[in-house]
């Protein structure tokens, strides 16, 4: 299964006209792959929340989703009065892993417990 890139994500903004905004300066590569490689599988993901055309949680779901041309769901929520509009052209992508094992551990029981499969399943789609 293909990995995701910093210069794959660049490119496609780039070449793309990306319909939510982001709030976000930077994100993580290895949630957005890890992310993609379950939606490139077809595994049910949680919907993003959205106000108007602004991402308020789900930058990594969306992203990916956008790679994988996954149909993403989407819930009407409210933003903060404190959140700016991030020009996608300069959020920065992150090597570093920002979950924890656990957080990991735990994502991948709740994506098994939705899509109502084995989490073995799960952590051998992550491989």
């Amino acid at each position: 299964m293909e990995r995701i890139t910093k210069e794959m994500i660049v490119e496609f903004i780039s070449k793309n006209e990306i319909e939510l905004a982001s709030t976000h300066t930077r994100l993580s590569m290895p949630i957005i792959n890890r992310i993609f490689k379950k939606m490139s599988a077809n595994i049910k993901i949680p919907a993003i929340k959205v106000e108007g055309n602004f991402i308020c949680d789900g930058h990594h779901r969306y992203v990916a989703s956008l790679l994988a041309k996954y149909p993403l769901e989407r819930i009407s929520w409210v933003i903060t009065s404190a959140t700016s509009v991030i020009d996608w052209k300069t959020v920065s992508f992150d090597d570093g892993d920002w979950d924890t094992e656990e957080e990991v551990n735990l994502r991948n029981r709740q994506d098994a417990d939705y899509n109502n499969i084995s989490i073995e399943k799960i952590v051998e789609l992550l491989k």
